[in-house]
């Protein structure tokens, strides 16, 4: 699904078929590099599947799902600059497609807001944040098995280190007045996020 999803909405500005293959390529790798466990393929196809139960309440469909493809395209648990140097990416490809200026500006714009998952002026915007923070709000099952998947991900620091952080994270998210910022995803996730949220920060103590 996620394969046809890209190239159809890439063909939709370039007609050169290598172009758009290559560039999902890119994507495809990027995702599956050996230190990703949880920021993979799996991500991207379950904020798709989030997003198109909202697809109506969506004004820029296409720069939405491109800021999708693109959000966490440079992923290293090291840096504190992936959202901006995945901007930065987003930016140089489209506009290899043509892909109109202020779109592209606005798709930056978008995956730069998933630092900080502060509530936007733009609504669109405001879906993506909240369809990339689903698994919060998933059942306890899933989200252990997430928790572990990060863990993973940030293997090269010790304990006390990766909880301190992870606590830190953890508590910007509980001191937002809401951590979903449109009706659909408050309803649905909202109450568990909290839940799971505050027993795993039990868990760091």
């Amino acid at each position: 699904m996620l394969t046809d999803t890209f190239i159809q909405l890439i063909n939709k500005y370039s007609n050169n078929n290598e172009l758009a293959t290559n560039l999902w390529l890119e994507i495809f790798s990027k995702y599956s590099e050996p230190k990703r466990h949880y920021h993979t393929i799996s991500h991207l196809e379950a904020m798709l599947t989030n997003l198109t139960e909202v697809k109506d309440k969506i004004t820029d469909w296409d720069t939405t799902l491109l800021a999708v493809f693109y959000h966490d395209s440079i992923y290293k648990a090291s840096s504190n600059t992936n959202e901006g140097d995945s901007a930065k990416l987003a930016m140089q490809k489209l506009s290899e497609i043509g892909y109109p200026a202020p779109k592209i500006a606005n798709c930056a714009n978008m995956i730069v807001a998933t630092k900080l998952h502060e509530k936007s002026e733009d609504n669109d915007t405001n879906y993506l944040l909240d369809a990339d923070l689903t698994i919060l709000g998933a059942n306890p099952y899933e989200y252990q098995k997430y928790t572990e998947q990060i863990r993973e991900e940030y293997s090269l620091y010790p304990d006390f280190m990766y909880n301190t952080g992870r606590k830190k994270a953890l508590q910007h998210f509980i001191h937002m007045e809401i951590i979903y910022k449109t009706e659909h995803f408050f309803k649905k996730y909202e109450k568990q996020a909290r839940i799971n949220i505050m027993n795993e920060l039990e868990t760091l103590k």
